[in-house]
């Protein structure tokens, strides 16, 4: 299997190198990466349960998918390839805002993203990876935001950092 790699970015979102995703990680490398909201005709959010066997946040709650971006790949591409790859379905995505974070983990790994909002439509189940997905369901914005501020410890980093920040881009209807 080839080893995945990320882009390097600087604060402004330019390419400024690549390197080997997991060492990104070990050395809180700022890398450029996506994270996909898709919302149903309920306006209830896709959530995915990360798969136990993932080398950081196992079994957390997040949103519909997230990745990083390929060497020349869009980040729309970007979104409906790992959309497909981890949900098993496409549709049609709208590229939103961006930020950056940076969360350290347990085990000694870093997210230090220049993360792309990605907002898509969908009404059916999804064909999840068990590779990749362990679990999902679909939940009312209102009452994610609810059991984030209850249950903050069955959710990633990342996508608690986007709720806060960022909820009013996502929450699309409004």
């Amino acid at each position: 299997m080839i080893e995945e790699h990320v882009i390097l970015v600087n604060e402004n979102d330019e390419q400024i190198g690549t390197m080997p995703k997991l060492e990104a990680h070990e050395k809180a490398v700022l890398h450029r990466a996506f994270s996909v909201f898709i919302f149903n005709d309920n306006n209830e959010l896709m959530l995915q349960q990360r798969a136990s066997h993932k080398y950081h946040s196992p079994l957390l709650w997040t949103n519909t998918c997230c990745s990083h971006q390929r060497v020349g790949e869009s980040n729309i591409k970007a979104g409906k390839r790992r959309l497909q790859e981890e949900m098993g379905f496409v549709t049609s995505l709208k590229d939103t805002i961006s930020f950056i974070y940076k969360a350290p983990f347990d085990n000694g790994l870093t997210e230090h993203e220049f993360d792309h909002i990605l907002v898509g439509h969908y009404n059916d189940a999804p064909n999840i990876n068990p590779d990749e997905v362990e679990d999902w369901k679909w939940m009312p914005l209102e009452d994610v935001k609810k059991d984030i501020s209850v249950h903050p410890e069955i959710y990633t980093e990342w996508f608690k950092i986007i709720f806060d920040k960022f909820y009013q881009h996502i929450n699309i209807t409004k």
